[in-house]
């Protein structure tokens, strides 16, 4: 197979591929970032850490995506400093700095080349960078910022004994730094967090988490600001405590805040890459539709999806891929994918590849025969078509609710046209999730859910699930259908970027009578 939508291979002496994000959009990041920033503060971020699949083996490393997106730097072990002003470092003003794991040939030897500290400088342009070793020894006046704002840091972190300057340890040397005990969690400023976002929108329901939070972590009860919150009766006494929230110098809030406005809106650069994760996702869902029969196993389809993405030069899949042949298709996020046979049930395929950080996300629903029957294509196109409404929905300005409130309405209308259910406030049973999430850097990407901004990129993925023993008639037992589709929203419109992956049922039914190359690829019995 070739490679049409621009994957390349650049010979410039480096054994990388040549399209990955430059340096320079990674520098705008930071310095867009930096704009926003309060007066007189800095911003901390962490990389990710490396976690264990099993004894001595390490799944694959991946990059926080906020720390990706401002640095470029794919290793673990790693914290970036950003401050509003110039910072003096050792002697020398700087905006930045960037504490990245030493070079290290023994370990190398084991794991791949680590940038190091030059490395940054040279291949990522901060200005700035230090080994993650000085990180203990290195002073973080904390006094001479008004606030100091990081993101909430990972909960599974291992120790490595053998490493001083692992996640684990800068992390609690960063707490140690600004204050906290090491072992202290930042339980208070995370409710602080969530009463200031969402008390507005659903006070009763935040101050009855707030409870349980406080009911499963003593340390909360005796916080007063807390106690008065949960105590208060109604919404102008919610309101008064809310405005008393405290003022503090550690902010869990406004880094993630600026973060999810900034990657909601996607770059020309950031586009580019999006759309061959899409482009050779949606391929991927064409080459299934071709060679797919009743006797193939769901591992088997996953693998033939996952065998494309790579082709194309995907480093990973954006999520775990999740193949569900008749009533495993009504589980929303089945990925055991453990059935030997599809027989003639409809498989649903929602997978999607990653390229160079970003990632795709595409599901399609086809018979495995090839041909749906009567009931399937009655529920495939009512989801079709409650999915062709919320598209009409993607338009600038429009409430980020729209398409799933197009979507639902329709689909609500048709099932009881089914007669499935008897109200259209009885759809919820079957149609459980919203269709529409931010697409980027993570399958579901932060962004602020507000009115549709030009060069979001958003999916629309409407669903119906009937699963067995539900109570309706049996013929429809086992039906699930979701249809999803990857969507950029524009100043001139709304463009299908999944496109490439068939959607009608006229359009699947004759993809799966064609020829694939897969068909005649026999493998030896097992014995």
């Amino acid at each position: 197979m070739s490679l049409p939508i621009g994957v390349t291979a650049q010979n410039t002496g480096s054994d990388k591929p040549a399209d990955f994000l430059d340096k320079e959009f990674h520098r705008q990041r930071r310095e867009a970032l930096r704009q926003q920033l309060p007066a007189n503060s800095v911003a901390v971020l962490f990389s990710n850490p490396l976690r264990n699949r099993a004894n001595d083996v390490d799944f694959n490393f991946h990059q926080h995506p906020d720390f990706y997106y401002l640095t470029g730097y794919r290793e673990p072990n790693a914290v970036l400093l950003l401050f509003s002003e110039q910072h003096v470092i050792n002697g020398v003003a700087t905006e930045e700095v960037l504490f990245a794991q030493p070079r290290n040939p023994q370990r190398e030897s084991w794991t791949g080349k680590r940038l190091g500290e030059e490395g940054v400088k040279q291949h990522l342009g901060l200005s700035h960078a230090l080994p993650a070793t000085a990180f203990a020894n290195f002073k973080l006046d904390t006094a001479a910022f008004q606030q100091i704002l990081f993101l909430d840091s990972p909960s599974d972190l291992r120790n490595d004994p053998g490493d001083r300057a692992d996640l684990y340890d800068l992390v609690a040397q960063f707490k140690q730094k600004i204050g906290l005990q090491s072992g202290q969690d930042l339980a208070h400023l995370q409710l602080y967090q969530v009463i200031k976002q969402y008390d507005a929108q659903g006070g009763e329901r935040v101050q009855q988490e707030v409870q349980a939070q406080m009911n499963t972590n003593p340390a909360l009860n005796s916080n007063s600001f807390l106690k008065a919150y949960v105590a208060a009766k109604g919404a102008q006494a919610r309101a008064a405590v809310v405005a008393s929230l405290p003022k503090e110098k550690f902010d869990l809030t406004t880094l993630e805040n600026i973060l999810a406005g900034m990657r909601e809106v996607k770059s020309p650069e950031e586009l580019k890459l999006l759309r061959k994760a899409i482009a050779m996702s949606a391929i991927g869902q064409l080459e299934v539709m071709k060679a797919m029969h009743p006797g193939m196993s769901e591992t088997e389809v996953q693998g033939i999806h996952e065998f494309v993405y790579k082709k194309y030069g995907a480093e990973y899949e954006g999520y775990p891929s999740i193949v569900g042949a008749g009533n495993n298709g009504c589980i929303l996020h089945y990925i055991e994918n453990e059935k030997p046979r599809l027989g003639n049930d409809l498989v649903l395929m929602d997978l999607g590849a990653e390229y160079h950080g970003y990632t795709a996300d595409v599901t399609r629903t086809i018979p495995a025969n090839g041909k749906f029957t009567p009931e399937q294509k009655q529920i495939y196109e009512l989801v079709y078509a409650a999915q062709e409404a919320g598209f009409r929905e993607c338009k600038v300005g429009n409430a980020f609710g729209a398409p799933n409130a197009a979507a639902q309405k329709l689909m609500a209308e048709g099932l009881v046209k089914l007669g499935i259910i008897q109200k259209p406030e009885e759809a919820r049973r079957y149609t459980m999730h919203g269709v529409s999430h931010y697409l980027g850097l993570d399958v579901h990407d932060p962004g602020t859910y507000g009115p549709f901004k030009p060069n979001t990129v958003i999916t629309v993925e409407p669903g119906i699930y009937i699963p067995e023993g539900s109570p309706c008639d049996k013929k429809w037992w086992g039906i699930g259908v979701r249809i999803e589709d990857d969507v950029l929203i524009t100043d001139k419109g709304w463009e299908n970027l999944s496109v490439g992956a068939p959607r009608t049922v006229k359009e699947i039914e004759a993809t799966m009578g064609k020829p694939s190359p897969l068909d005649n690829f026999k493998l030896p019995v097992l014995k």
